[in-house]
């Protein structure tokens, strides 16, 4: 399987190649982020640390998006969705709200969960099952749906 690093090199070259500047633009701060992330631990990362450098990406324009639409500018919320559509195409497919569900559900059986002080034990048993999947805050808040439903 090729790398997701190799993924980046390969799609960059192709992207400057067609003069698509955005996808030029969010390759190289990718690269840039996991370059950084590899200085910060001293050494390569494993594809699940690369995932996460760009799970936090993702996150970060999401707010940014939240932002500039308070803000009303559409435009630049504009830009950072097309660079979230971007990103995404190298993380892994996110979870269905209903695939979610059933597997905080599970989780929910598992914990013994009974009230909103459980949701600790919860999200831990759930995070390494959905990590990269699905996102931390969305998760918390629907295990505390679930568990408040209940």
């Amino acid at each position: 399987m090729i790398s997701l690093i190799q993924r980046f090199d390969d799609e960059l070259k192709v992207a400057l190649k067609a003069s698509n500047k955005i996808k030029v633009s969010v390759l190289r701060m990718a690269k840039a982020a996991v370059k950084n992330k590899q200085i910060e631990k001293g050494g390569e990362l494993t594809e699940d640390e690369v995932v996460a450098v760009l799970s936090s990406m993702v996150k970060q324009r999401r707010e940014s998006v939240e932002q500039f639409a308070k803000a009303q500018r559409a435009d630049l919320a504009a830009k950072e969705e097309e660079e979230i559509a971007i990103l995404q195409t190298y993380l892994p497919q996110q979870l269905s709200h209903q695939e979610l569900d059933r597997i905080i559900l599970d989780a929910l059986r598992e914990s013994g969960a009974k009230n909103v002080q459980d949701i600790g034990k919860v999200m831990r048993i759930l995070m390494p099952r959905i990590k990269g999947a699905a996102d931390g805050k969305y998760v918390n808040q629907r295990v505390r749906e679930l568990i408040e439903s209940s």
